[in-house]
């Protein structure tokens, strides 16, 4: 298991290297100049020289990927080019939010998305599966933004239970933070939760025509221990990878969300930086976004071999 773990994790560090990379020069090489920016369309040329050379922009491209990657190599993620501040401390200001927003929509999406999947797998072609698959299309088809306007409307317009928009961390007690927290959180969960149960179902009914199951059931088994404990366990590996892929794809994809109920993390950072050219900071975001795939990837491939000691040989 040691060396299945130390053998992932060496591949996984030439992935980062490249990231890094690509981010330099996509940055780099797109049109645009952070210095007008910073200065205005009225600076003349002598104070946007004069900007480049303090932000290190007159430098040839290798000398400032070498900079870059040094400091990157001490936890120095650089100044943000508009506000002057570092940015890990504007990171850090803002990723609260929305890994609570993406860890409550995750927790959500596994506690409706696995039973609602069994028991379509379970009642194949009967009522329930077809319901669950036309839920499954619409949280394919309709995008967050509409299903996040409409929860605000019905949940907190209408019936008037949810705040409309807003966000209160967990340290100001466990009540305000999921009062806040739970509409954003369903909405972005919408998709993940279709998409999931879609997985599970797919899965199971694969799972539930091997003999084991049939010999578990003649057996005596009651039924739940059939489809919990014997067959979804069998059919994890698939589940598993969508699972971690989408909390990854949570993190990454709370921009819309975000905006729609305005909570202050990440995604609204992203937005600014982007509009701004702020070098440091978007590489920052881009290249820890890059490393949380990177540690799912890792944790779902320690998942298959603790799901399936199989797979620690391959």
């Amino acid at each position: 298991m040691i060396q299945y773990f130390v053998k992932r994790l060496v591949m996984a560090i030439p992935v980062m290297f490249f990231v890094a990379v690509f981010v330099f020069l996509l940055l780099r090489l797109t049109p645009g100049d952070p210095a007008v920016i910073i200065a205005g369309d009225q600076a003349t040329q002598s104070q946007l020289e004069t900007i480049r050379s303090n932000l290190g922009l007159d430098e040839p491209l290798l000398g400032q990927f070498v900079t870059w990657m040094g400091n990157l190599l001490q936890g120095d993620f650089g100044v943000s080019l508009i506000s002057q501040q570092p940015v890990i401390e504007l990171i850090g200001q803002r990723v609260g939010p929305t890994l609570s927003l993406a860890v409550v929509a995750m927790a959500m999406t596994l506690v409706m998305a696995l039973p609602l999947g069994v028991m379509a797998a379970w009642r194949h072609g009967r009522l329930l599966d077809r319901a669950v698959m036309i839920f499954s299309v619409l949280g394919f088809s309709v995008p967050v933004f509409v299903t996040g306007y409409v929860l605000i409307a019905i949940f907190a317009v209408h019936f008037q239970l949810f705040p409309v928009q807003g966000y209160k961390p967990l340290s100001e007690g466990l009540g305000p933070f999921l009062h806040r927290i739970f509409l954003p959180a369903l909405a972005l969960a919408s998709i993940y939760i279709a998409l999931v149960s879609r997985m599970t179902r797919a899965s199971m009914l694969e799972i539930l025509q091997e003999d084991y199951v049939r010999t578990a059931r003649a057996k005596g088994l009651g039924e739940k221990i059939v489809l919990f404990r014997h067959a979804l366990r069998n059919a994890a590996i698939p589940i598993l990878t969508i699972v971690g892929t989408g909390f990854a794809m949570l993190i990454s994809g709370v921009v819309v969300t975000e905006s729609v109920f305005n909570v202050p993390g990440l995604g609204r950072l992203v937005v600014d930086a982007v509009l701004a050219r702020d070098y440091p900071l978007i590489q920052a975001i881009i290249l820890l976004t890059a490393g949380l795939y990177v540690l799912i990837n890792l944790l779902i491939d320690l998942s298959y071999a603790l799901t399936d000691p199989r797979v620690r040989y391959q």
